[in-house]
């Protein structure tokens, strides 16, 4: 039923979203949390997987294999902030994590999985979002990159 669910309401997640991404093997993080459904608002236990810029989930740790598909992803570069959210879901070790167009919510097991959960996505999104800009110069011979900084501002 919910796989039916699921497919109507385009909830499956398209192959492009995490093409390239050797998910069942070696992830940054990988550990259980509890998500919020995006449409029904009722809380299920996830297997979430952080891997090269996308947090992946899946029904149960067994389900992560080279041929499995995820039932979710979200790519972190499309994220803006990531942070505690025990107030306003009023459930202990709960963070939320918010796009441009949404919010999702989750809720680890410990305060210390919350906060290393924070932490490696936090850490995801800045590596994930940072580009060359025109404020950079990349120096391609020593692979070194020089942040130019306007004067007056130092």
């Amino acid at each position: 039923m919910e796989n039916l669910w699921r497919a109507a309401t385009r909830q499956d997640p398209n192959p492009e979203d995490y093409e390239g991404v050797d998910f069942w093997t070696n992830p940054e993080r990988a550990g259980w949390l509890t998500k919020q459904g995006d449409y029904i608002k009722t809380w299920r236990r996830r297997w979430f997987v952080l891997k090269r810029g996308k947090l992946l989930w899946f029904k149960d740790p067994g389900s992560v294999t080279r041929t499995s598909a995820p039932r979710g992803v979200v790519s972190v570069d499309l994220c803006l902030t990531v942070k505690g959210a025990e107030d306003i879901v009023k459930k202990a070790f709960a963070f939320e994590l918010s796009t441009r167009d949404s919010t999702m919510y989750f809720v680890a097991d410990t305060g210390k999985d919350r906060e290393d959960w924070i932490n490696s996505i936090g850490r995801s999104i800045v590596q994930h979002s940072r580009s060359v800009t025109d404020s950079e110069v990349v120096d391609y011979d020593s692979k070194t990159r020089f942040l130019r900084v306007p004067k007056g501002t130092v």
